[in-house]
């Protein structure tokens, strides 16, 4: 599949464009596009541009993930992930950052900061019906199943 992408601003032509780094990669890691370090403080929350929009073909979105070297090392996670880039948005992408550590961290131009993903959707409608067939389960949730 092949994706149209614009780069937003000038002055960022070194960051990487989104690549996969292994051969068996769902996700394509995103780049911080910003000038100077940004410092995102114990609890707080800092949206990253990264100078990128695309043209998701329809039936398709970006899912916007957080990277599990960030969430482990660091605390750092992406939130409202999986994000979703509509096939319809062509507006730049920006990486919604959370620090859940006790620690300040600092994003840097060029650092990976998050994954995006392609995938396949389905489009629903719905059909209004009197009752709903019956499973094992039934109205069980939050936990019902248990943790263990």
């Amino acid at each position: 599949m092949t994706i149209k992408l614009k780069k937003i601003y000038p002055g960022f032509d070194s960051i990487e464009l989104p690549m996969y780094q292994s051969s068996g990669a769902a996700g394509m890691d995103l780049r911080a596009a910003i000038k100077d370090p940004v410092s995102i403080r114990p609890g707080g929350i800092m949206t990253i541009p990264t100078n990128i929009a695309i043209a998701v073909p329809q039936g398709y979105e970006a899912q916007i993930r957080s990277r599990s070297g960030l969430a482990s090392k660091f605390g750092v996670f992406a939130l409202n992930a999986p994000g979703t880039i509509d096939s319809d948005y062509r507006g730049e992408i920006k990486v919604i950052l959370a620090n859940f550590s006790n620690q300040r961290y600092t994003v840097e131009k060029g650092d990976r900061i998050a994954q995006m993903v392609i995938t396949k959707y389905e489009t629903a409608t719905w059909e209004i019906c009197d009752d709903l067939d019956e499973t094992s389960r039934g109205e069980g949730g939050f936990g019902s199943s248990g943790i263990k």
